[in-house]
């Protein structure tokens, strides 16, 4: 990442644009949105990082995505087969315990240097031995092996384990080695201390997709130059802007003015507003993300919270309804816990009959066995940021009165979302955390083990092993109905605990203008098919 303001005339430069123009920015701006450029306005004061490896948040992926291309892939709409992406064909090793993947002929990254199944190993041990977050993800993975140079097996050290959906993620798309090597990258066993190829990756990319990273610069703007490579067809725009707007009333301005092709952020009243005009229109999709607020059990924390019948009073107390209605303008369905609607296990019958529903007289119940009925004080944590529409402010404040209906003070504590993350990471947070979880992949698996490994830790939950064997169980369960069944059971158990109350999960519904065709989402984790989209 530059830690440098990007200057007027490296913008033009970028843009196609003459010196002379710099000074007439951003109306060059809009008017490159109607030509070659694709402007995007979206929050992304959550992107810490462009390194795939070291990548954990809502925004980045979709940034990621549109620079690498993975092993395989997801379209939208269908999360449960994936497609071929970067392999064209895929099958159980010899001895069955593990998978081989053919490559794609004639790829080349955006350097120009040909794809090999060297650079897939490299992908996949950088990772593995980096041992960031996204290696958990694959930690049914044991390394990666060439066969040729178009052939590679991944060698399992489970199986059955569900592999194929979370390779698709843009946290493993396949990077360049001899890009990444003079760069400080390595895929040596001691990668996590001794790999410095992330700050530079902060500032361009290695990837195989339809676009590569020109340049990044924090809480301002990310710019994609399209890759003269690509594998799968010249994308028409040239150039992607990525604008970092927080406010959602300048994503509405911008979007109406024709500034940016495309707002993200925007709230139901606002989308309203656009009803009637003839430039811009909402486009929505089901998303399988989901906003939750995770709660300690630290006693040195919050002694009242380490008491369960304490966060279940929290769980009764909280205006669903009011939330989905009032906040997102019915734009949302809520899960019982972390398995969004959709998937095997989850819908919206089974989150009614597991999940927590508004209950005050309940709650003031499990108040008075917590032994405090007068309630009790705690503090709710949060970034300065929006997401699905709604500012994490405004869910606060939110939370602040529904819980205050049965004595439950709320401090409010805002702060930057590197900071909270950073908070919520290492277990420090004195209450409750206002959050999000959008998937690095579909999987069942990947969504229920991060609750009993990361996420359990961060509340200082001391799981139960039969827990953990539960989640093995439902993962590895051929048997559709039966796996069904185990995930309801692991989310009876989840919601029983009363660390995490999922507060909803959005719809897409993103404002885009009428100069753009297709605007292709995805809920698989990436958001958007950023070299799909095409002009009018």
């Amino acid at each position: 990442m530059s830690s440098n303001p990007i200057d007027r005339r490296t913008l033009a430069r970028l843009l196609g644009l003459s010196a002379a123009s710099a000074s007439m920015l951003p109306a060059v701006v809009q008017a490159q949105a109607r030509g070659s450029t694709l402007v995007i306005g979206v929050d992304i004061s959550d992107t810490i990082t462009l390194d795939p490896v070291r990548q954990a948040q809502y925004t980045p992926p979709m940034t990621l995505a549109a620079c690498y291309d993975a092993l395989v892939t997801l379209e939208p709409g269908d999360y449960v087969n994936v497609k071929p992406s970067l392999a064209t064909r895929w099958a159980r090793t010899p001895d069955g315990r593990g998978w081989r993947f053919t490559l794609r002929d004639g790829v080349r990254f955006a350097s120009g240097n040909p794809l090999t199944a060297e650079d897939v190993r490299f992908t996949f041990m950088r990772l593995i031995n980096m041992k960031e977050q996204t290696q958990q993800y694959i930690k049914a993975v044991d390394r990666v092996e060439v066969v040729d140079p178009k052939t590679v097996d991944f060698i399992m050290n489970a199986p059955n384990a569900p592999i194929l959906p979370i390779l698709a993620a843009p946290g493993n798309g396949i990077c360049e080695k001899a890009a990444l090597v003079p760069q400080g990258g390595t895929d040596a066993a001691d990668a996590r201390d001794s790999d410095k190829a992330t700050e530079w990756l902060n500032g361009n990319s290695a990837g195989t997709g339809p676009f590569r990273l020109v340049r990044w610069e924090r809480n301002n703007q990310i710019l994609l130059q399209r890759n003269p490579n690509y594998w799968g067809g010249a994308s028409p725009y040239e150039r992607v802007v990525i604008r970092h707007l927080s406010d959602s009333a300048a994503q509405l301005l911008a979007v109406r003015r024709g500034d940016v092709n495309a707002a993200f952020n925007l709230i139901p009243e606002q989308i309203a507003t656009l009803r009637g005009d003839a430039n811009v229109r909402i486009d929505r999709m089901p998303s399988l993300d989901f906003v939750y607020m995770a709660v300690t059990e630290n006693p040195q924390a919050n002694p009242v919270l380490a008491k369960k019948e304490a966060r279940h009073a929290i769980g009764y107390a909280i205006d669903y309804d009011g939330i989905i209605n009032n906040l997102l303008g019915g734009a949302a369905q809520r899960p019982a816990h972390f398995l969004p609607i959709g998937v095997s296990g989850s819908t919206e019958a089974i989150a009614r009959q597991v999940g927590f529903n508004t209950n005050l007289d309940r709650a003031r119940q499990l108040l008075q066995a917590a032994g405090v009925p007068d309630g009790f004080e705690m503090e709710i944590a949060y970034g300065n940021a929006a997401v699905a529409g709604v500012s994490y402010q405004v869910l606060g404040q939110k939370l602040q009165s529904d819980l205050a209906r049965v004595g439950i003070r709320v401090r409010l504590n805002p702060m930057d979302q590197v900071n909270l993350r950073t908070l919520y990471t290492q277990g420090r947070a004195a209450g409750g955390v206002l959050t999000f979880w959008n998937p690095p992949a579909v999987s069942n698996e990947l969504w229920a083990a991060a609750v009993v490994e990361r996420v359990a830790r961060r509340v200082h939950w001391n799981v139960p092993p039969d827990m953990t064997a539960l989640v093995k169980e439902a993962a590895e369960e051929q048997n559709a109905e039966r796996e069904a069944a185990l995930w309801v059971e692991w989310q009876r158990r989840v919601v029983d605990v009363a660390h995490h109350f999922i507060l909803f999960q959005p719809n897409y519904q993103i404002a885009v203008r009428n100069n753009v065709k297709d605007f292709p989402l995805t809920a698989a984790g990436w958001q958007l098919e950023m070299g799909k989209v095409k002009p009018a």
